[in-house]
Parts: structure tokens; C-alpha cells; sequence
């Protein structure tokens, strides 16, 4: 009751006192021009050809009130010269947090990442995925919430409440890639009566005992992976979202120069009840060069057991998969950086291939390579449907 009590009073008092900015916005971000080249002609018909760019702009905005409380706001813009539905807004961020003494309050619009893996962002649950910036889910939508966190000598909770669902982005009819139908996101069915209003709810409890890092949550709410329906007259796709609860865990393991990581879940309301895991190491090597450069090996496992009905469950490319990496950082003054990874498919062999580089042209310019091949696809019911669309994405940015 005491930790209760100190929440309310401060919550109450913070408010009473309507506490102003210490200073103007501190800001930072980035902005950038992307060439995104596809080498093969589209599989499908209205596609764009072989070129495709887009500016990029992400500013943060950090304010710090004169009572220790903070304030961010993050809009996300990307204007697409080629897609129209990868020409979009966001706001990744836009909250207000209150420190307390060992508690935190934030409420607003945020992002918050869960997970340990490479390869796969398997239990992270709370945002969606934005899929038009890339196809590695690691880019996500802002998510209203409020959340409160403690951090006690057993460990961090934090409860979040999640009024508003956030739709998952796709490629337009002009987009690669994109299946072969087009999803209809304009007209989605849900589950709940509420729609996109059903107010989701977490928790999660994380720890560190010695070398290992401990997370755990609970997740009920509307499902951020949609399944498919065919449209009455058979030309689109209709995302549905369905209630689910999700039950996960993600372990880091770290020595010496192992870091092995674990993460599992099990979610039921898409079909019948499944579980699904990632697990393995990253292996560094370091000052293999005079330069002092490091090189680390990455192993994965991937394993998901959801229904092969896609109308019952989100389809899924990774029920028996391998992640193979290696990541090489120079660590020299451009801070360059290259990972070479492929994702490999135990029964069908089908082969998603990565490269991402990355070095500091300047103190605030900085070029990014990425490249995504999809290697021996044709026989993957769902990997086929982008056969044609290996790319290399160009971004060159400016940081402040």
C-alpha cells in the first residue's frame, strides 16, 4: 500500500503543480535520401520497375521540465516517389514521463522493444510493425499507452495499459515487394466488437542474476500478426486481427565472449494454441586486426508450431529454420560496420540472405548499404510471392 500511495501523491502532486520547462528542446535525429534497386522485372502486374526513392526524416525532440519530469516527441515522415502507401507519417514517439522515487510514470505515445535474438523479434509484441521501411520487422509503429514501471532489489515490473490498436502497414499495388494479392488494410475485421479500440494490457518482470538477463510477460489483447481472408470478389486480401494471450520469455547469457540467447512463447486465439522459439550464440573474436577490429559468429534456431491454416493462424516462414551471421566492427574512427546473415529453411531450403554496412562518412553524415535476397523461393507458398524482389537499399543521412 505504501508504494501505492507514493505513486498517487506524486501523480497528484505533479499535476497540481503544473511544472514548466526547465529549457528549450534538445534535438536530435536524423534525415535522408534512399535509392532502393530492384536488379529483376516485377512478378506482378502495376509493380514499379527497378528504381525506388524516398527521403526519410526523424527529429527527436527532448524537453526536461524544472521537477525532473520529461517530455518527447519523435514524428516519423517518409515520402516514396514510386509507392503511395510507403509514403507515411508517424509518431514514433510522444510522451510525457514522471520520475519518482523507484517508480516511473509515462503517458503517451512510445516504443519499447523486448528480445534478445538476431534473427527474429519473436516476442516482441507491444508495437506494430511498420513493413513498408523494410521487410526484417525491426522498424514499429508509436504505440499509445499508458505505462507504469518499480524497479525493486527483485527485480523491474512494468504494467502497461494500451488504449488503440495500430494496424500493420503494407506494400501498396505499386509496392515490392507485396503478395500477389492486395491487401485490402482499409477495410480489416477484428475480432473484438471494440475493433481498434479494444484497449489492450501487459505486464512483464525483468532481472539480472549474475550473468544472466530474465525477462517474462503477459500479453492480452488484440494480435499484432493479422491472418489473411480472400474479399468477396477474390482480388484482395482482408487482414483479420484476433484477440490473443501471449505468454513469453527472452534470456541473454553472458561469458567471456559468449552471449547466448533464448526467447519462447506461447500464444493462444489464432487457431489452436502454439509455441514458438528462437534460441542460440553470438561468438566474438576481438582485435583480430592491428586495428583492433572485432568479428563475431551467429547461430540460431528457429522453431514455430502454429497451424498451417492460414485462414486460422498468421502465416510463418520460420517453423524449422537456421540463422547463420557473421558481424565484423572496425571500430575505427568511421565506426564502420558489416553483417552478413542468411536464414535458411531446414525442409524447403529457401534462403533469406541479408548485408547490412554501415560507416560515418563525417562527424554527422553516415552511408548505409542494406541487401535482400530471397535465394530458392520459387516452391515456398509465401516466400514465392517476392521471388523477384532481391534489392539494394542505399540511405545516405544526416545526423544532429
Amino acid at each position: 500500500m505504501t508504494f501505492v500511495r507514493s505513486i498517487i501523491i506524486g501523480v497528484v502532486t505533479m499535476l497540481v503543480q503544473a511544472p514548466s520547462f526547465a529549457a528549450g528542446p534538445e534535438l536530435s535525429g536524423s534525415v535522408g535520401a534512399e535509392l532502393r534497386w530492384f536488379p529483376d522485372s516485377p512478378q506482378f502486374l502495376n509493380q514499379l520497375r527497378h528504381f525506388q526513392p524516398s527521403l526519410i526524416a526523424e527529429p527527436e525532440f527532448r524537453w526536461r521540465l524544472d521537477n525532473g519530469d520529461q517530455v518527447t516527441v519523435t514524428p516519423y515522415l517518409q515520402l516514396d516517389g514510386q509507392d503511395g502507401e510507403r509514403s507515411h507519417f508517424d509518431l514514433r514517439e510522444a510522451y510525457w514521463r514522471h520520475f519518482g522515487e523507484n517508480w516511473d510514470l509515462l503517458i503517451g505515445v512510445n516504443k519499447v522493444y523486448w528480445g534478445v535474438a538476431e534473427s527474429r523479434h519473436l516476442v516482441d509484441i507491444i508495437n506494430q510493425v511498420d513493413s513498408v521501411v523494410d521487410v526484417d520487422e525491426e522498424d514499429r509503429l508509436g504505440q499509445p499507452m499508458i505505462s507504469l514501471s518499480t524497479q525493486l532489489d527483485w527485480g523491474r515490473v512494468e504494467l502497461f495499459v494500451l488504449p488503440g490498436f495500430r494496424e500493420r502497414t503494407f506494400a501498396g499495388p505499386d509496392g515490392r515487394p507485396r503478395f500477389a494479392l492486395n491487401v485490402d488494410d482499409d477495410n480489416p475485421i477484428y475480432e473484438s466488437g471494440a475493433e481498434e479500440k479494444h484497449v489492450d494490457f501487459a505486464v512483464r518482470y525483468s532481472h539480472y542474476i549474475g550473468d544472466w538477463d530474465i525477462g517474462a510477460h503477459v500479453f492480452h489483447g488484440t494480435g499484432r500478426e493479422p491472418r489473411f481472408s480472400i474479399s468477396s470478389n477474390g482480388q484482395q486480401l482482408i487482414p483479420n486481427y484476433d484477440l490473443v494471450t501471449q505468454v513469453g520469455i527472452d534470456l541473454q547469457y553472458t561469458r567471456e565472449a559468449w552471449l547466448w540467447k533464448f526467447e519462447a512463447l506461447v500464444r493462444e486465439g489464432q487457431g489452436k494454441t502454439f509455441a514458438a522459439m528462437v534460441g542460440g550464440f553470438e561468438y566474438t573474436w576481438y582485435q583480430i586486426t592491428q586495428g583492433a577490429a572485432d568479428l563475431g559468429l551467429l547461430v540460431e534456431y528457429l522453431r514455430d508450431d502454429r497451424d498451417d491454416d492460414p485462414t486460422a493462424a498468421p502465416a510463418t516462414i520460420f517453423q524449422n529454420d537456421l540463422f547463420l551471421g557473421a558481424r565484423l566492427a572496425l571500430n575505427d574512427i568511421q565506426d564502420t560496420s558489416v553483417l552478413l546473415g542468411g536464414i535458411i529453411d531446414l525442409d524447403s531450403q529457401s534462403t533469406l540472405l541479408l548485408i547490412e554496412a554501415e560507416r560515418r562518412l563525417a562527424d554527422q553524415w553516415t552511408i548505409e548499404i542494406e541487401t535482400r535476397l530471397f535465394l530458392n523461393v520459387k516452391d515456398d507458398p509465401l516466400l514465392s510471392n517476392f521471388s523477384e524482389d532481391n534489392f539494394i537499399n542505399l540511405n545516405l543521412g544526416r545526423h544532429f
